[in-house]
């Protein structure tokens, strides 16, 4: 059963602590151009957390070069880190991901990535915070990574 806390704001309070990037990704459901995130060509080690309120989602060991500029991954930190919704927007059938604690918009999975899996979690970077690894996060509630 998932025990963390869900986070409910107003888009008044999101915009007090988001930059207007930020939270045209994540609290609009806006996208990035493609290649143009900080994290489509990142190859450092950690783990990238919610740009929100930090819920872990996606382990850098898990990110790999989809070609599609966005940072991709075979899967989350912990199934119960994320909302899976049908998306219809742009003409499109799509399945959007979603931090399940705070509801911020993360990207799309895809039905097209590496085996054994076979899923791709393209992600937006300005929804993603990448917490290196060797260093601490200021959230150090070990529920969002499932491992309690």
């Amino acid at each position: 059963m998932y025990s963390t806390t869900i986070i409910r704001r107003t888009d008044t309070e999101w915009r007090k602590i988001l930059s207007p990037d930020v939270f045209h990704v994540a609290r609009e459901a806006g996208t990035e151009i493609p290649f143009s995130g900080m994290y489509a060509e990142c190859h450092t080690e950690g783990v990238y957390v919610c740009a929100c309120c930090g819920t872990h989602l996606f382990f850098s060991g898990d990110k790999f070069d989809s070609g599609t500029g966005w940072p991709s991954f075979s899967r989350p930190v912990w199934p119960d880190n994320i909302e899976l919704h049908e998306d219809l927007s742009h003409g499109m059938m799509r399945t959007e991901v979603l931090c399940r604690r705070c509801k911020a918009h993360l990207g799309h999975v895809f039905d097209d990535g590496p085996l054994p899996g076979g899923m791709r979690y393209c992600m937006n970077s300005l929804s993603l915070s990448l917490i290196v690894c060797g260093t601490q996060s200021s959230d150090t509630n070990m529920a969002k990574s499932g491992h309690e």
